[in-house]
C-alpha cells in the first residue's frame, strides 16, 4: 500500500442523477494515467472530487494513507497547496505577475520556498528561460502552459492533476509540451492524472482509462511504441463512441 499515491474506494458522486458511479481506482507512484471519455461522462467530476474541488456523495479518496474524504476546508485547502499540483486547459496564470513569479507564488502557498532554486533548471527543460520575467500577456499559449506546468511539477506535489493540458494548444506545441512534460515525470517519479479528450495527448500515458456514464469500462496499457498505443486508443475510442461495443 505504501507505493499508492491515490486509492479510491466507491466513489459516488450525485446531483440530480449519479455522475459517478462507485468508481475504484488506484494509481501508483510514478505512473502517468490518462482518462478519456465523452462529455458528461463524469471524467471531470472525477477530478474535480480528487482536488476536493466537489465533494464526493459517498466514498474515501485516500492520498498517501490520508483519507481526504474526512478533512476539514482548512486541512483541504492545506491539502491543495502541498499535496496536488495543477495543469489547467486556460492555464490559469495571474496576470499582473510575471511567469517566474506566478511559479514562485506557488511555492510560497505550498510552503516549499526552499525548491525556488529548481525554477531556472525546469524553465531550461520547458524552453521558457527567457520569458521567466514576461507577463502572462506577453507570452504565447504553448508558452503559458509550459509555465503552468513548471508550476505544478515546481511543488514537487504527490499527484499532478491534468484537465486538457494540450486543448488550447496547437500540435506542434503540444507535442512539445508532454514530451518535456513525460521526460521531467520520468526524472522525478512524478504521478500524474490526466483527463484529455485527445487520443494523441493520451498517447503519452502508461495507461488510459475509458470512461462512460459514471465509470470506467475499459482499460488499456502502453504497448511496445506510442504509435502502436495510440493507434488502440483511437479504435477503442472510435467503438466506444460509435458502438459501444469493446
Amino acid at each position: 500500500m505504501d507505493n499508492k499515491i491515490l486509492i479510491i474506494n466507491n466513489l459516488v458522486k450525485k446531483y440530480d442523477q449519479e455522475v459517478l458511479k462507485h468508481i475504484n481506482f488506484e494509481i501508483d507512484k510514478g505512473q502517468f494515467i490518462a482518462i478519456m471519455g465523452t462529455s458528461g461522462s463524469g471524467k471531470t467530476t472525477l477530478l474535480n472530487c480528487i482536488s476536493s474541488i466537489d465533494k464526493p456523495t459517498s466514498g474515501d479518496i485516500i492520498i498517501n494513507n490520508n483519507n481526504i474524504s474526512t478533512y476539514s476546508e482548512k486541512k483541504l485547502a492545506t491539502y491543495r497547496a502541498q499535496e496536488l499540483g495543477f495543469i489547467f486547459q486556460d492555464f490559469n496564470l495571474i496576470n499582473n505577475l510575471t511567469a517566474y513569479e506566478n511559479i514562485v507564488l506557488s511555492l510560497v502557498i505550498a510552503k516549499k520556498k526552499q525548491l525556488i532554486k529548481n525554477i531556472k533548471v525546469l524553465a531550461e527543460k520547458f524552453d521558457v528561460i527567457n520569458v521567466l520575467n514576461s507577463y502572462p500577456y506577453q507570452l504565447s499559449g504553448g508558452q503559458k502552459q509550459r509555465i503552468a506546468a513548471i508550476r505544478a511539477l515546481i511543488k514537487e506535489p504527490s499527484l499532478i492533476l491534468a484537465d486538457e493540458p494540450t486543448g488550447s494548444l496547437d500540435s506542434k506545441n503540444a507535442k512539445a509540451l508532454m514530451q518535456t512534460i513525460v521526460k521531467i515525470q520520468k526524472e522525478q517519479k512524478a504521478t500524474i492524472l490526466m483527463v484529455t479528450h485527445d487520443p494523441v495527448t493520451a498517447s503519452y500515458a502508461d495507461e488510459v482509462y475509458f470512461m462512460q456514464d459514471g465509470k470506467f469500462i475499459k482499460t488499456i496499457k502502453y504497448q511496445d511504441s506510442q504509435q502502436d498505443f495510440l493507434t488502440t486508443i483511437i479504435d477503442t475510442n472510435k467503438n466506444i463512441e460509435e458502438n459501444n461495443v469493446l
